[in-house]
């Protein structure tokens, strides 16, 4: 619905208070539901800044809308969004998902070339698509690839403590492939590396479900990351992080597990994973923990030793327990290591559309930003219409896109959406800056960043049923905009 201009902005705000309506029409002057407001009065234009709306009745998604006009400071009567560039904590590393064999094999095996290549460029082309920056791996098999496998399988009673027999094996039927296709359009993306289980001869119990790391296998099993690594490199893939375990609390999955306590992973890495690195002159970074938000001793325990700390980059977390200011607890402890979240997933369990892109917003994006997060990472990149293929895991998860294996139909999810609103806008080596926000300004949530080109980004999160307005401040500048309710702009100047 379009409304008239009026040349008094007073005179149109005296109107809407008069009828009782401001929260429900402001925004509404250009056309429909689009976040403009006119500048502050007496304010020259001095550019314009860029706005992405996604609401939550899905009518708009990740829709440019039109052009924010900016001004020399002035004063809206608006609630204020301060930015101040001079005030900056950290530098983001990217934002995506997991690639993983069920993954990998869907892009692979069950699309064409072309549809193939139009859905890589939807997903990692910052023109076209969201512009992914950070995909997950998985070092072997996980509860999302065909079937159980790591990089050194024998049979039962045999070692194999020189690695003869390493090699890549199924990950390069699909994942190897796909990953290559990705590098032409993405070539600078980051790549983390995370094992659901070692081979199951170097585990008590000789399975790859349960069971704990050999400490014999502690050395072997260093060499083996360095063999993944090399072996990846040897192909054009640089891995920029590892983790020792995905998810070492939980060990009593049916999928590839295995149970590693704190005090195991402060050894392997001290004793083992570290020293090797360093000696093989391997960089990529060591990331601890790899596990939910309701446990911040594990990480701390592991930091606190000054010799395991010195190989460590930082910790790395989950979403299905506990609240995202765990990541704060952690960088309280150790300012002087980094975080990273790297895994939650949706699912058929939650299916309301405006629900979950707030959540993610609140929770994922903004949230893992907000307390110190150098990425936000879910979990599988795309999963067909069954919600697989899976390894005997999760049965109702849902990814990033929908691939439906009979039609060819590609289905963008909320969680396209609710990343897209970050990874295309904040590039890698961005700096989360400051952002303050008056008291009235209630039910939102935001962060702001900069890019290493100059350029400045905001994303609101409006999480009411009603439009708010606000007027952002940085430096001598201003503009004013409104979000609508259950929505998501994202902003750049």
């Amino acid at each position: 619905m379009r409304i008239p201009l009026f040349h008094s902005w007073r005179s149109l705000l005296l109107v809407f208070l008069v009828a009782g309506t401001l929260s429900s029409w402001i925004g509404c002057k250009s056309h429909g539901t689009s976040p403009i407001i006119d500048p502050a009065p007496g304010g020259d234009i001095t550019g314009k800044a860029r706005v992405w709306l996604t609401m939550g009745d899905r009518s708009k998604l990740l829709n440019r809308e039109t052009d924010l006009p900016i001004s020399a400071t002035g004063s809206t009567g608006f609630p204020v969004i301060t930015i101040d560039t001079s005030a900056r904590f950290q530098v983001m590393e990217g934002f995506g998902a997991a690639l993983t064999g069920s993954s990998a094999y869907l892009l692979h095996q069950k699309m064409g070339a072309a549809s193939r290549a139009d859905l890589l460029k939807t997903l990692f082309d910052t023109v076209n698509g969201i512009g992914i920056s950070y995909l997950r791996l998985t070092i072997g098999a996980s509860d999302f690839s065909l079937s159980d496998f790591s990089y050194d399988d024998l049979a039962p009673g045999q070692t194999d403590f020189t690695l003869q027999h390493f090699s890549l094996g199924k990950d390069t039927n699909d994942v190897v492939p796909m990953l290559k296709e990705i590098l032409q359009i993405s070539p600078k993306i980051s790549l983390l590396g995370s094992p659901w289980s070692p081979p199951a001869w170097m585990k008590t119990g000789g399975s790859m479900k349960g069971g704990k790391l050999r400490t014999d296998c502690y050395d072997v099993y260093a060499a083996y990351f360095a063999k993944y690594i090399q072996d990846m490199q040897a192909r054009g893939i640089t891995i920029a992080a590892i983790t020792p375990q995905n998810e070492p609390l939980y060990s009593t999955a049916g999928y590839p597990c295995m149970d590693m306590q704190a005090a195991d992973e402060l050894t392997f890495i001290k004793n083992s994973l570290g020293p090797k690195f360093r000696t093989a002159g391997i960089r990529t970074k060591i990331l601890i923990y790899d596990h939910n938000w309701d446990n911040t001793s594990y990480a701390n325990s592991i930091l606190n030793d000054a010799t395991a700390a010195s190989f460590i980059a930082g910790s790395a977390f989950h979403a299905y327990a506990g609240d995202v200011s765990a990541m704060s607890t952690v960088h309280d402890a150790h300012p002087e290591k980094g975080l990273w979240f790297t895994e939650i997933s949706g699912g058929s369990w939650a299916t309301d559309f405006a629900s979950n892109l707030l959540w993610y917003m609140n929770n994922i994006f903004i949230g893992t930003a907000l307390n110190w997060s150098k990425s936000a990472l879910l979990w599988n990149l795309v999963l067909d219409q069954n919600h697989g293929p899976t390894n005997n895991g999760c049965t109702n998860c849902r990814g990033v896109v929908t691939l439906n294996t009979a039609s060819g139909q590609i289905t963008q999810n909320e969680e396209y959406y609710a990343a897209g609103h970050f990874s295309k806008f904040i590039r890698p080596g961005a700096a989360r800056i400051s952002l303050t926000f008056t008291q009235t300004l209630t039910e939102v949530s935001a962060a702001a960043f900069q890019n290493t080109s100059g350029e400045k980004v905001l994303v609101v999160c409006n999480n009411s049923s009603a439009y708010k307005s606000f007027n952002v401040v940085q430096g001598t500048r201003n503009f004013t905009c409104s979000v609508p309710g259950k929505s998501v702009i994202t902003v750049t100047w």
